[in-house]
Parts: C-alpha cells; sequence; structure tokens
C-alpha cells in the first residue's frame, strides 16, 4: 500500500572518512576516493534491498555532507570554514559554544565568483547505483533555498551577487539542469533538502528569509 524509502544519508565507514580527510588534503585522487565509496554504495543498496525498500539511494557515500559536496561540482565556490565567513564573532562564538562544536570543524560550500556547472552534481551517482539493482533510486539534492541562504556571504559573494536573490537564477538554473539530467537518464524520484525553511518558519529570520521563502515556496 506504502511504497518504503528512506530520507537519503547513511553513516559512512571509518575507511571512507579517513579516506574524504586524504582527498580534502590531496593525499589520493577522486578516483581512489571513489573506488573506496563505490564498495559503500553497493553495502548500502545490499541492506536496503535485503531490507525490502521499495525506492533505494546510495546512502549519500560520496558527499563529505548534504550541501558540501557542491563544491567539487560548480565553478564559482570555495569550501570556508564557518569562522572565516561569520559576520559577527561574538555571536558565532557563543553559537559554537552552545552547540558543542570544535572551531574549524564545518566547512561550507561558498560564492566566490560567479555560479556555473562544471559537472553534474549527482548524475555520477545515479548511474552507479542503476548498476546496482532494477528498483527505482531516489537522488538527494539540495535545495535552492538551501544553497543560496549557504553559499552567499557578503565578505566573498557580494562582489558578484549584491544580494542573496540575486543569486536565486543562476541557483535554480543550475538545480534545473541537474533535474533535467536525472529525468533523462531514468531517475525516477529527486528529493529537493530545504531543512533551513524551519528557520524561516519558526524563527522569524530577518536575514532576507520573507523575500527568499517567497521566491522559492
Amino acid at each position: 500500500m506504502f511504497q518504503v524509502t528512506q530520507v537519503g544519508s547513511w553513516p559512512r565507514s571509518e575507511k571512507l572518512l579517513r579516506a574524504g580527510e586524504d582527498r580534502r588534503a590531496g593525499k589520493i585522487t577522486r578516483s581512489a576516493l571513489d573506488r573506496i565509496a563505490d564498495d559503500e554504495v553497493r553495502r548500502c543498496v545490499a541492506a536496503q534491498v535485503e531490507a525490502g525498500v521499495d525506492i533505494v539511494v546510495d546512502g549519500e557515500q560520496r558527499r563529505d555532507s548534504f550541501v558540501s559536496f557542491v563544491t567539487e561540482k560548480l565553478d564559482g565556490t570555495e569550501l570556508k570554514s564557518m569562522e572565516e565567513t561569520a559576520t559577527d564573532k561574538k555571536a558565532f562564538d557563543k553559537m559554537l559554544k552552545d552547540a558543542d562544536v570544535k572551531p574549524g570543524t564545518i566547512r561550507n560550500p561558498v560564492c566566490v565568483g560567479k555560479l556555473s556547472r562544471r559537472e553534474p552534481l549527482a548524475l555520477d551517482e545515479f548511474k552507479f547505483v542503476k548498476t546496482l539493482t532494477d528498483r527505482p533510486v531516489k537522488i538527494p539534492l539540495p535545495g535552492p533555498y538551501l544553497l543560496i541562504r549557504t553559499m552567499w556571504g557578503p565578505k566573498f559573494s557580494k562582489k558578484y551577487y549584491p544580494s542573496p536573490t540575486d543569486m536565486a537564477d543562476d541557483v535554480v538554473r543550475i538545480l534545473r539542469d541537474e533535474l533535467i539530467n536525472l529525468r533523462d537518464a531514468g531517475c525516477e524520484f529527486v528529493q529537493f533538502d530545504e531543512p533551513v525553511l524551519t528557520e524561516v518558519v519558526h524563527s522569524g529570520n530577518s536575514h532576507d528569509g520573507g523575500a527568499l521563502s517567497r521566491t522559492f515556496m
């Protein structure tokens, strides 16, 4: 009666986490990381098939987070720590302390130029999973509001996009092109993640939240 799927991400093994760190440090190639990730995706898909899941995911095993992975795929972005992008250092330090997060441990993609796709965001993920199963596959992608809120920062982005809303057309174009590529490859389900919208709904955040939520909702 109901098709069973899951949100998208699975825990990553210690081996894969270490390989990701080595890749970011330039110690191994992307193809070497992919070989390790391939094995983890096989394990993830096999577990879902055994459990009887109807619509499978790859567990986002190739991504260091559900949003920062776009840096390797898009021109105009760089990974930066939250310390580098914070505009209110005192408030930022308090936030880290309250959340019990160590400085330098969270890095996000930041817009440092005009945004464009250097390569598809997740098409390779979909194609690999389809070699492992004949079940429908779901691909999760960061939504436009999430990408804009994450990537736009006045210190780095204002030269190219004066405000977050100015970035919207390019972000939506990137996601639309990705959606078309996935559709044409046979992907039946795409999930756009927008967890930051809860902030707009519940906190009354004024950082262009109202304008952006009206743009994308």
